[in-house]
């Protein structure tokens, strides 16, 4: 007998998981998902605000998982990790927060993980290392990790991509440029990102029933269903995009979003937080900790509390520095004229040009 497999979706209170969550309930409302939201009790009021909406919508509860059974599990890992706090080259808090309770709370379950890295980004995401654990990526023309797709595309299996394709192709036209493309081998002249999209440039679908077949005879995840609907799935979706899908749905933008103004040397700008996760989160902006010290000063003044001396959020600067009138002019000065910079290059007036400053580095386990 075939265990059953759970598709499980994770939010983060970010706006890619949350309109992946409205996505696939709006496309796919046969697919029994599970979601869960790996809670760390440093979040911001307005994420806790958008997960409730999340729950309106889809009419279902989010499970909220935590690392640690106490009221705070930072405080708790943050305590085991000798009072040290994380940083980019350590993040413990990623790991005891975030993956570990993801990984316990699937267990030995065979599950299918749907994560919402758009199309528009070039990233594969948090991949899960435990063989029973599959991760799909519904908003990107190309569903599968490159785990799969390395797996796939092998040189070794040239004749079994040619069967596949030969069997389930009709058009004879179509059929002989994608065997040209299927026997040329992977080369330092041709890269399997270069296969992959020529490819998938010819038949999303086709190529995706090839993905699903070859599943089969390695006994993957999805390869064990009878059927997997996102086979046929060929959208891109990018960043304007997901707006739409959020605005639409009546969710919403997560209110941390919100565009404000500030003002410097006689100018205008805006500023908002462009990320989920905890407040206090070294990945963010120092224009973001600006926002955080004039939008919500108890959360600010919060994570004041966990600097000592010798080492700080902000590599090389404490809060306390930073928010020094002098030095919080300079980071408006410096935000303003990045921000103009980028407005010259884009005036489409679109919402996504609102949010351009969203894309810096950050771990996607926290951000999508």
């Amino acid at each position: 007998m075939i265990k059953k497999i759970r598709h499980v979706l994770g939010i983060s209170g970010g706006k890619d998981s949350t309109a992946l969550a409205i996505y696939l309930k709006n496309l796919y409302p046969q697919i029994d998902m599970e979601y869960y939201f790996c809670d760390t009790g440093k979040e911001l009021d307005e994420t806790y605000g958008l997960i409730n909406k999340l729950e309106n919508f889809l009419g279902k509860k989010i499970e909220y998982l935590r690392g640690a059974n106490v009221e705070m599990p930072f405080d708790h890992f943050m305590k085991l990790n000798g009072n040290w706090l994380p940083s980019s080259p350590n993040r413990w808090c990623t790991s005891k927060m975030k993956l570990e309770p993801f990984e316990k709370f699937i267990g030995n379950d065979l599950a299918i993980s749907y994560v919402g890295i758009r199309g528009d980004e070039d990233r594969d995401g948090y991949v899960s290392s435990k063989p029973n654990i599959q991760t799909i990526f519904p908003f990107r023309r190309n569903i599968w990790s490159n785990e799969m797709i390395k797996n796939l595309l092998n040189n070794d299996n040239i004749n079994f991509i040619v069967d596949t394709y030969s069997t389930i192709t009709e058009q004879r036209d179509k059929l002989l440029q994608i065997l040209q493309i299927v026997k040329e081998p992977l080369s330092p002249r041709f890269s399997q990102t270069t296969k992959l999209n020529a490819l998938l440039s010819l038949d999303i679908t086709l190529f995706n029933k090839v993905m699903f077949l070859y599943l089969h005879t390695i006994n993957a995840v999805v390869g064990q269903l009878d059927k997997f609907p996102l086979v046929g799935n060929e959208d891109n979706l990018d960043k304007q995009a997901i707006f739409n899908i959020l605005l639409k749905s009546g969710v919403g933008i997560p209110e941390y979003y919100k565009a404000l103004e500030y003002e410097v040397n006689g100018e205008k700008g805006i500023y908002n937080r462009t990320r989920s996760g905890c407040f206090f989160c070294f990945f963010q902006q120092k224009i973001e900790w600006v926002w955080l010290y004039e939008q919500h000063p108890d959360k600010f003044w919060a994570s004041v509390a966990y600097e000592k001396e010798g080492y700080t959020w902000i590599q090389g600067e404490s809060l306390l520095d930073l928010i020094k009138p002098e030095r919080i002019q300079k980071i408006k000065e410096e935000h303003l004229k990045r921000t103009n910079l980028k407005s010259k290059r884009t005036k489409s007036g679109l919402l996504v040009d609102v949010f351009k400053n969203d894309e810096e580095l950050g771990c996607v386990s926290c951000f999508v």
